[in-house]
């Protein structure tokens, strides 16, 4: 007697895909990818801010941009959004301190999203870009970091709570609408 297959004609195995089980490892290598693109990107946009770094701004170019979009004391600001791009980039990157790191990271996005509004969603007027790393943001903050990450060495983070994330996602959009209504 021959086993079932599949519409491909693979043979079917009770239970699991051909008897094997995913790998928590798989997992892990796969938030660490995210966390590296989203954090060092985040991380360059910190830098661009702070230093003029990438062909940035830095703190004057970026104030001047704050003022001009409505934020109260665009130094201040440029200041506030160059280390929380920076630190929460770096903090996503390493797995350090993820749910902090990942509402800084979301907090951020969430003004950028509001200033840009309006163009559209597509570029290079539009908001995927920034919607694709809000959602990865809230992501990563909801999920934590997988094992390859600074965090398995904290005891309060060694395992990821999903209330840690809930929590940490709240924090971000709290700190978000907070700022944005310091906007005109």
């Amino acid at each position: 007697m021959t086993p079932p297959t599949s519409t491909l004609g693979v043979p079917v195995v009770s239970g699991t895909a051909a008897g094997r089980t995913s790998s928590p490892h798989g997992y892990d290598a796969g938030l660490l990818v995210l966390r590296l693109a989203l954090g060092l990107t985040m991380a360059a946009h910190g830098a661009q801010k702070l230093f003029g770094w990438f062909g940035g701004g830095g703190l004057e170019g970026t104030g001047q941009f704050f003022t001009a979009s409505g934020y109260p004391a665009g130094g201040a600001m440029a200041v506030v959004a160059g280390l929380t791009e920076t630190l929460g980039g770096l903090g996503l990157a390493l797995g350090l301190l993820t749910p902090l790191a990942g509402a800084a990271v979301l907090g951020t996005l969430v003004n950028v999203l509001a200033v840009k509004w309006g163009g559209g969603f597509f570029a290079p007027e539009g908001v995927e870009y920034e919607v694709l790393l809000t959602a990865a943001a809230a992501a990563l903050t909801l999920t934590g970091p997988g094992r390859y990450a600074a965090d398995r060495f904290l005891p309060g983070l060694r395992a990821h709570r999903l209330a840690y994330g809930v929590a940490a996602v709240t924090l971000g959009l709290v700190v978000a609408a907070v700022v944005l209504l310091l906007r005109k």
